[in-house]
């Protein structure tokens, strides 16, 4: 007796009418027409079954925190941080821990099961530090939550933050985090750099940094970033987050840039909602979309994720832990509409971010571990365009979602009392590309 049966299913390589089978909270066997017993035996019904989503990129200390202690009225960056400053000497433990679990809740509704976060240190007290530990914890058996200590204020501009990061890291931190741009020179982001790379390299961590979340095509820390994990032996531990001042550099530097990131793997996470919301916020027209250059990132080998950033937080009023909306978002800004550029949307918030996180045992193969999401579409591109439902949410080989399918109906002489958002046949984008 196997846990879990599932029939019919549609997989994100394109193979069809594939059954599933999980025993032991690993998935035992992918094929047709697989004859087994299980505990429970779920209908597929040619619906498309996809590794879990991972948000390679968030802030949990200050999601649903929207409004507290204002509405950031100029959509800025800065403006957020100074209200974020201005929130944290407020914060609670208990509130932190609350609000970290509700999303977590609706992350899991999603299909949402590995998250990296941030946790800002500059905070002597580290409330927001052992409130995530303690979240990390209470979540562990649903969820996979990497925390990255991440000086908020500047490595060097914050006193005591190179302290209160190591002292975040001695507690159980997984991550080295950093924000160069933030600093009071340049020449102070290139210096918090190397210290940060100096301290990963030391205690054997991964990296990931704020990396030129501006629109000044002269912030260049992910040039610095490159070469400090290439100094240091680094090689594929070293993330660069944002890089949003690459949309407004000169196409020559971006030339040079490009092979430097892919020879010391250093990978690369956009953040479409919120880089298309902060960024631009000082031209007037023609405006600047912000977001990093993610088709040539990923022409060049680079590996590219898609983050969520925020979620109702003194930098974004919106969002629901949804990876679909993120990735539609990206594809849409990034111009990644050919059906090539659809489905790397979609290993953007899957293979791609799970190979960033170096998540073991990810993915829809016999000895990984039993994590999937069953959604109400076909195929990958078609979850993207009806941002699909999450018929069930799979953890270990247990359903811990449900999700009843997307249903309207019409009241309309003549027509189907149904409506059906799916496309059949040689119309579908999936079968024009196949």
């Amino acid at each position: 007796m196997h846990d879990l049966l599932i029939r019919n299913v549609s997989l994100p390589d394109g193979r069809s009418a594939h059954d599933v089978l999980i025993g032991d909270g690993r998935i035992v066997a992918i094929q047709p027409s697989i004859e087994a017993t299980a505990g429970r035996t779920l209908d597929g019904d040619g619906y498309l079954l996809s590794p879990p989503f991972v948000d390679a990129h968030f802030h949990m200390d200050s999601t649903l925190t929207y409004g507290m202690p204002r509405v950031n009225e100029s959509g800025t960056l800065l403006e957020g941080i100074a209200l974020w400053g201005e929130l944290k000497p407020t914060l609670a433990q208990d509130a932190i821990v609350e609000r970290a679990l509700t999303y977590c809740d609706w992350a899991v509704a999603k299909g949402l099961l590995a998250i990296r976060s941030h946790v800002d240190v500059c905070d002597s007290r580290l409330l927001a530090v052992e409130a995530l530990l303690h979240v990390r914890e209470r979540v562990k058996p649903y969820v996979d939550l990497q925390l990255v200590a991440f000086p908020q204020d500047g490595l060097l501009r914050s006193p005591g933050a190179i302290a209160n990061l190591r002292r975040a890291l001695a507690l159980g931190v997984d991550v080295v985090g950093g924000i160069p741009h933030f600093e009071r020179t340049m020449a102070d982001g290139a210096e918090s750099v190397r210290i940060l790379c100096e301290i990963a390299a030391d205690e054997g961590l991964l990296v990931d940094m704020h990396c030129d979340e501006t629109d000044d095509p002269l912030s260049r820390h992910i040039e610095t970033l490159a070469f400090w994990t290439q100094r240091l032996g680094l090689h594929g531990r070293v993330n660069g987050s944002h890089l949003t001042s690459m949309h407004s550099m000169d196409n020559y530097y971006v030339s040079k840039l490009l092979p430097l990131m892919r020879e010391a793997q250093v990978s690369a996470v956009a953040n479409p909602l919120i880089n298309i919301t902060i960024q631009g916020r000082h031209d007037t027209y023609p405006k600047r979309r912000g977001m990093t250059r993610v088709p040539e990132l990923l022409a060049a080998g680079i590996t590219v994720a898609f983050g969520h950033d925020c979620v109702m937080d003194p930098w974004y009023a919106l969002g629901s832990a949804d990876m679909l909306e993120v990735a539609s978002m990206g594809l849409h800004v990034a111009q990644m509409t050919s059906a090539d550029g659809m489905r790397a949307a979609f290993d953007a918030i899957t293979t791609n971010p799970a190979r960033i996180l170096h998540l073991t045992d990810y993915g829809l193969a016999p000895g990984c571990r039993a994590d999937a999401v069953l959604l109400e579409a076909r195929d990958p591109i078609e979850a993207l365009r009806l941002r699909a439902t999450r018929l069930a949410v799979i953890r270990a080989g247990k359903v811990i979602a449900e999700a009843a399918p997307a249903v309207a109906t019409l009241r309309v002489d003549g027509r189907p009392e149904r409506v059906n958002w799916m496309i059949a046949g040689a119309n579908s984008p999936a079968a024009r590309a196949s």
